[in-house]
């Protein structure tokens, strides 16, 4: 990866990639020193060090794969796949593998927020509260872990459901919008849930125009349009309005992909 880099250097999407494998370099340099030294660090102090560290480490010009900077074998398939949550698991050094492990879910949920508004936030909302009771000592470095890793499979999980259900991607963002309240997934179950999400998406992108993220009077009429879906589809009439306002929500975060 490293030699992969050097080479890419300055193309844009290799820059992009530098925050993210200098952060693991910082992780292994620490590392290095943990093994074999006999320094008698605490715990605490490690971790304390390795926070230091990784505060740091966007700042470093160095590079080196990501894999090889958490002392993890690299492996051929999702770095969210079983295999790869079970090698972090066994990690002896249980604060790095949170660090490294709550550094990647993050990025995993980022990259899933830029299509995905409600289950993104879902996403970070439980990262968040995990980190939260280590942070309170409520929780120790390897239940958090065994938290996060739950959390990931989390993540499998939505993209599965978007596979199963025959989703596009925007298709489902648009379908957890409108399932995302019990009484709605109660009264009109998934398959009707799946079909309105598939007309309203269909129905933004018709309406949707280059400027219409700023334009009042065209956000206003795509706000007509999806309150009528709704009510047309049976949609519980106390959460419309909600509703409403998440898809439109979800609709500003892809506006572009959808006027394209």
């Amino acid at each position: 990866m490293s030699k992969a880099f050097a080479i890419a250097i300055p193309h844009d999407q290799a820059m992009d990639a530098k925050d993210e494998v200098s952060f693991f370099q910082a992780v292994k340099a620490r590392l290095a020193k943990f093994d074999g030294t006999g320094s008698g660090k605490t715990d605490e102090e490690i971790e304390t060090t390795i926070r230091q560290v990784i505060d740091k480490a966007l700042v470093s010009e160095q590079v080196i794969d990501v894999f090889d900077a958490a002392g993890i074998k690299k492996p051929d398939i999702s770095i969210l796949s079983e295999e790869f949550l079970l090698e972090l698991k066994g990690m002896e050094h249980k604060n790095v593998a949170l660090e490294v492990l709550k550094k990647l879910l993050n990025d995993e949920i980022k990259s899933r927020a830029k299509k995905n508004l409600v289950k993104s936030r879902t996403f970070l909302e439980m990262l968040e509260d995990s980190i939260k009771k280590y942070h309170n000592k409520i929780l120790t470095a390897a239940e958090v872990i065994e938290e996060l890793i739950n959390l990931s499979k989390d993540i499998v999980e939505m993209d599965n459901e978007a596979k199963a259900m025959g989703l596009t991607d925007f298709e489902y963002a648009f379908y957890t919008a409108v399932a995302n309240n019990d009484s709605a997934r109660e009264l009109m179950q998934q398959d009707k849930l799946r079909e309105l999400a598939v007309v309203l998406t269909e129905t933004i992108r018709q309406n949707a125009s280059i400027d219409w993220t700023i334009k009042e009077s065209v956000k206003a009429k795509l706000k007509v349009a999806v309150k009528r879906i709704l009510r047309k589809f049976g949609y519980p009439p106390d959460m419309q309005m909600l509703a409403t306002e998440t898809v439109l929500k979800q609709a500003e975060m892809i506006a572009n992909e959808l006027t394209s």
